[in-house]
């Protein structure tokens, strides 16, 4: 906790001198002791405030539990409307609100950096040493071994230790440990820290029994969410019926929330379209150069209330390619609605480049400018994968689609089809514009990774 309060602090000093700093070299009157004294004259309360912020947030909390980027972000935009406030109140002179935007943005970027510095470097260290997390997960089905997949790649240093559960289970790659009466030895055994319930359909008695056992000797239990889990992050309270009752809402972006979503699209949208302008410019020449064929590929895509639009992409096939899906059918190395294959033979080289970096979505900027689609949101599916959705998939469709999303930070086409369509519906349940700026933040690393991009 003191290292990462120290981490915070640095970065909104280094914040507030930024901003000073850099106003002060646009108007070319840079002297480093001013900026100095008024970095000293801001940044204290500043920093109070974030730390104060972060704390009521848990961003102090243990490495497992702590919040991500989106929770960073919106502390530190707090933090400068109660600086905004406080000034306002006590009758500061700043002559401009330019102090209070551009320490938030270099606040972003240095302690969002900072941090994410810091649990890499800390993540290393205890895998050095050997530190690790024992798990141990619990129950009967498969979704035990996503889980344990999914806490390999986790930064929190776990170490699954095999799994218990009341059935026989198939082979899933991991150690059985036996059923629901060797838990107490197992957990004495192999020092468990931590017992995961990993099963949607775990008898509820026995789970009761368990979270019992494991609360009386010290040992934290955690549920894996289920589709049902998520969808009840949305749950109202219906009083005055036989027995407690929720209602689950339909998850659209109504009034407020559409209005901030909408707004931060659109501004978005049109400084990258502007800055990138003379990016795809090279692009396009790249696409009508080497292939024949149009520059832009439009393919019909259902979008929010399952409405057809034309759905823009850089062209990264040959011409026709479409009339050889159905050649192509058997040679789909993905389970459920997607359609995915490593070397498709209907690339153009420029199309590889393309589709590898996800370059090719940029013109769907132009779709977010016609509000047919959002930066962030669930992925436009083609109409052969769209028919192929079960119904309960459907639900995506009560949003705008988005050119990225969980989906592309998650894993991507390395993803079974239903898990993606979970992170569609955590994703609707949980959003807030700082949502969505984390996770455009973080296609960037994602993109250039190139994980599951084909």
């Amino acid at each position: 906790m003191g290292a990462l309060m120290s981490i915070d602090i640095l970065g909104v000093y280094l914040a507030v001198f930024s901003a000073i700093a850099a106003k002060a070299l646009v108007r070319d009157n840079f002297a480093f002791l001013q900026v100095g004294h008024a970095t000293w004259r801001y940044a204290p309360f500043a920093a109070l405030v974030t730390v104060l912020l972060f704390a009521a947030k848990g961003l102090y909390g243990r490495r497992e539990i702590r919040p991500g980027f989106s929770q960073i972000l919106a502390g530190l935009f707090q933090a400068t409307v109660i600086a905004l406030i406080f000034g306002l109140v006590s009758r500061q002179d700043f002559g401009s609100y330019y102090i209070f935007y551009g320490s938030l943005f270099f606040a972003a970027v240095y302690v969002g950096g900072l941090r994410q510095g810091y649990e890499a470097i800390t993540f290393r260290i205890l895998r050095f040493f050997g530190y690790r997390r024992r798990v141990l997960l619990v129950g009967s089905g498969s979704h035990i071994g996503k889980v344990a997949s999914v806490l390999h790649q986790s930064s929190a240093a776990y170490e699954t230790v095999g799994f218990i559960s009341p059935d026989p289970l198939p082979e899933n790659g991991l150690r059985s440990l036996g059923n629901l009466d060797d838990l107490p030895d197992q957990i004495e055994e192999h020092d468990v820290v931590e017992v995961i319930l990993a099963d949607p359909d775990f008898p509820q008695d026995r789970a009761v029994e368990l979270i019992d056992f494991c609360h009386q000797n010290g040992v934290t239990v955690r549920v894996a969410p289920t589709a049902m889990e998520v969808l009840a992050q949305r749950a109202e309270f219906v009083p005055g019926e036989g027995v407690p009752l929720f209602e689950l809402r339909p998850p659209v972006f109504e009034a407020l929330d559409y209005a901030v979503k909408r707004s931060f699209d659109l501004v978005v949208a049109a400084i990258l379209l502007v800055v990138l302008s003379p990016f795809l410019l090279v692009i396009a020449v790249l696409v009508k150069l080497t292939s024949r064929g149009p520059v832009l590929h439009r393919g019909v895509r259902p979008g929010i209330g399952e409405r057809p639009f034309q759905c823009l992409k850089f062209r990264t096939m040959y011409e026709g390619a479409e009339n050889e899906q159905s050649e192509l059918e058997d040679l789909n190395e993905k389970s459920g609605a997607l359609f995915k294959i490593r070397d498709d033979p209907r690339m153009t080289p420029v199309g590889n480049f393309l589709r590898a970096f996800s370059i090719d979505e940029l013109p769907q900027l132009l779709n977010v400018l016609r509000g047919q689609m959002s930066l962030v949101g669930p992925r436009p599916l083609p109409l052969r994968d769209y028919q192929r959705l079960d119904e309960w998939h459907r639900r995506r469709y009560l949003v705008l689609p988005g050119i990225t999303g969980l989906w592309q930070v998650s894993g991507r086409a390395n993803l079974d089809f239903d898990d993606l369509v979970r992170l569609d519906f955590l994703y609707i349940e949980s959003w807030s514009v700082f949502l969505d700026v984390a996770l455009l933040v973080k296609t960037i690393p994602a993109v250039l990774r190139r994980r599951g991009a084909y």
